[in-house]
């Protein structure tokens, strides 16, 4: 069964003894006081407030606040799976009466992590009142979303015009081998242009080379999405700390990057090519330079959404290279011929990845799936996959994260998960 963990509005204590102290003065200087008494212990404690709730304590009252402007019509939270896109009004921030102090309160299990940002509307004209006409103005306002200026942890983006504000409950899980960096042995990340005929061009590929290592030849991970993993979110500082704390080998990571929007919904996903281009041409690119395993039992394939996708099936194309898949936040919506931008799996169909692994002679690989709470149907299809995989023989492990379709989820769990696979036995 799944838990019902959506957010709940309520006003936060704090947020509610401002309120209070506001509505036994007169003056506007008190009020101004009393409001800026306010914001002072706000940039002291940061944002989002994060308060416990009364005879509740698995959860807190998580206070998401902007500072308005003179002209500030509305401002909205867009939170990673927290918020309905489909209903955007329901997650406008409130003003308090008479100040500058915009707010929106959730009642949230206190294991909570996730990203967002925030969209202001600063304009003379008032919005629009009916309700479907709203809802396309406030989908147009989040494009212009940004981090909250009140929030120092951010995490990057692609494709967006900003990064996203980070938060993580007091029981969200520990990422132990994260802000280690300068504290161990350090690796090192080049790009390299690696000639991929069967993709009908050359690709950028990044690639982690662990610190100081001789010996026996390495591990090696294949990781889609180079450009973020390696390009913008610093895994390689994780690497090192899991290498320095031998909960991992010394490991070469190989992440070709996925270059725009279009070429990764082109190549991600259930694609022969793609597992071709990773199994025939990347790997003995890499061979040929480093001293890496050709043993699959010590090679794993991972990816999140349409890479999780990739590497599922990289690991049923191609067990003979991938003895391991770690596949987080999997879209298995995804099936062959599905046009760009159409997401939905049909009711009541199998998905097409799960359909394969159930009808297939099981494959020598191991596999381990992470999927976020917050993710909808795509839970309920990773739970199926699950079953599925251990109905059938396969070894497989399963982790939940109280979370959305998030790279500040995903990096922990991804640490977490390669240690499972490739960690000493």
């Amino acid at each position: 069964m799944r838990p019902d963990l959506r957010p709940v509005r309520v006003t936060g204590p704090r947020i509610a003894r401002l309120v209070a102290q506001l509505s036994g003065v007169g003056s506007e200087g008190q009020r101004a006081a009393l409001t800026a008494e306010f914001w002072t212990e706000v940039e002291g404690r940061g944002t989002p407030l994060v308060e416990p709730l009364d005879d509740e304590p698995d959860h807190r009252a998580v206070t998401f606040l902007w500072r308005g402007q003179d002209f500030t019509r509305q401002v909205l939270l867009l939170g990673n799976r927290i918020i309905d896109r489909e209903r955007l009004a329901a997650s406008l921030l409130e003003q308090v009466p008479g100040t500058d102090v915009w707010h929106l309160g959730l009642r949230m299990r206190a294991d909570h992590r996730g990203s967002y940002r925030l969209a202001a509307e600063v304009s003379a004209k008032e919005p629009p009142s009916d309700p479907d006409e709203l809802q396309r103005h406030l989908r147009s306002l989040s494009a212009d979303a940004v981090l909250d200026p009140l929030n120092p942890r951010s995490v990057p983006t692609r494709w967006e015009r900003s990064d996203s504000s980070v938060f993580a409950l007091p029981h969200a899980p520990a990422q132990p081998w994260a802000d280690r960096q300068g504290a161990v042995p350090a690796g090192r990340v080049e790009r390299h242009r690696v000639t991929a005929k069967t993709l009908g061009g050359d690709r950028d590929t990044w690639v982690y080379l662990p610190p100081g290592h001789e010996g026996e030849p390495l591990p090696v991970l294949v990781l889609c999405d180079g450009d973020m993993w390696l390009g913008r979110l610093g895994l390689e500082h994780t690497l090192d700390a899991l290498i320095a704390d031998g909960a991992l080998p010394p490991l070469v990571v190989l992440s070709p990057d996925a270059v725009d929007r279009s070429t990764r919904w082109r190549e991600l996903g259930g694609r022969d090519e793609f597992v071709t281009f990773l199994a025939d041409e990347l790997l003995p690119w890499a061979a040929g330079r480093w001293p890496l395993t050709t043993d699959p039992r010590r090679t794993a394939v991972a990816g999140q959404s349409l890479g999780a996708v990739t590497a599922l099936y990289a690991a049923h194309l191609r067990p003979d290279r991938f003895g391991n898949a770690l596949a987080q936040s999997t879209s298995l919506w995804w099936r062959p011929g599905l046009p760009p931008g159409v997401l939905k799996q049909e009711t009541g169909t199998v998905p097409w990845l799960l359909d394969r692994y159930a009808t297939s002679k099981p494959r020598p690989v191991t596999i381990h799936l992470d999927v976020g709470l917050h993710e909808g149907a795509m839970l309920d299809h990773t739970r199926a996959l699950h079953a599925t995989l251990r109905e059938t023989g396969y070894r497989a492990t399963y982790d939940e994260y109280n979370g959305g379709h998030d790279y500040v989820c995903w990096h922990g769990a991804l640490a977490d998960g390669l240690v499972r696979l490739l960690g000493p036995r």
